[in-house]
């Protein structure tokens, strides 16, 4: 959690600093991947007969070390933890573990496993890359709509055309959706759609390659496209606010500089005087 802590008071700023230190962030990254690889041996059950109760008793240990860090960080900032969205999804996945383990609760259980995506706050990259995710959504909206659109159309068409002889896979415009979403996948699309359609219609290829050069190569290609361009417009503004930060400091030294030398020369001033 990288957050600004210079301006915390006292013991809350030490807090802040104490829990930003490097080893300190790689040791809780280290308690996560082994959770989660806990949670996961959990559901081996030769493995939890035989060392079950060692492995229940490292999940709980690892368990409350998370639970101290979020009261550590929750006395520091106070209201200010629950206004960041990671930390109040890092809360959530750490309190999940004291959801009752039967009746109708007993499926949140399952969600424990969460606790591993506490790495993409832990993990500079990994944050860059879910935020270049979320700010490329609108840009995401719009390559689903043309998905969409293509999708409607071909399946219309595909209807219309091949609906009355292959009725289980075009015989109606939801089967036809479907159909072609497989198409799309190209798990096999080519001897369980394509050719027996080209039996009975020899020109029904055109349709099929159209269809993916569009859907396939062209659309996804798309949602790769916006997805790389928010990362790298991320990456540029937070260079650009290194950038803004360097200058500021740069500014300082010079500020404090040319104080110094005006020091220094009333120094010599009074030292002539005298």
């Amino acid at each position: 959690m990288h957050h600004a802590v210079e301006n915390l008071p006292g013991w809350r700023g030490d807090i802040e600093r104490f829990m930003a230190l490097n080893f300190i962030q790689h040791f809780l990254i280290v308690l996560i991947v082994v959770n989660a690889i806990i949670l996961g041996v959990e559901t081996n059950h030769e493995v939890m007969a035989a060392v079950g109760h060692e492995l229940l008793a490292l999940d709980h240990v690892i368990l409350w070390i998370f639970i101290a860090e979020l009261a550590l960080l929750i006395a520091s900032r106070r209201l200010q933890f629950f206004k960041d969205p990671w930390c109040v999804f890092d809360f959530l996945v750490v309190i999940i573990a004291f959801v009752p383990a039967t009746g109708s609760l007993s499926v949140l259980r399952a969600l424990r496993v969460l606790r591993v995506l506490r790495l993409i706050n832990k993990v500079e990259s990994m944050r860059t890359v879910v935020g270049a995710l979320l700010s490329s959504l609108p840009g995401l909206g719009s390559v689903f709509s043309l998905i969409l659109i293509i999708f409607y159309v071909s399946a219309v068409i595909s209807t219309n055309m091949f609906g009355a002889d292959f009725p289980d896979r075009f015989g109606s415009l939801t089967t036809s959706l479907y159909t072609l979403f497989q198409v799309m996948t190209l798990e096999g699309w080519s001897e369980e759609i394509a050719r027996p359609v080209m039996e009975v219609f020899p020109s029904s290829w055109v349709f099929f390659i159209l269809f993916i050069l569009t859907a396939t190569f062209i659309v996804v290609n798309l949602f790769v496209a916006v997805i790389v361009d928010s990362i790298n417009s991320v990456r540029s503004a937070e260079n650009a606010d290194a950038g803004l930060v360097l200058e500021e400091e740069i500014r300082s030294l010079r500020t404090e500089l040319s104080e110094l030398k005006s020091l220094v020369k009333d120094i010599h001033k009074n030292t002539g005087h005298s």
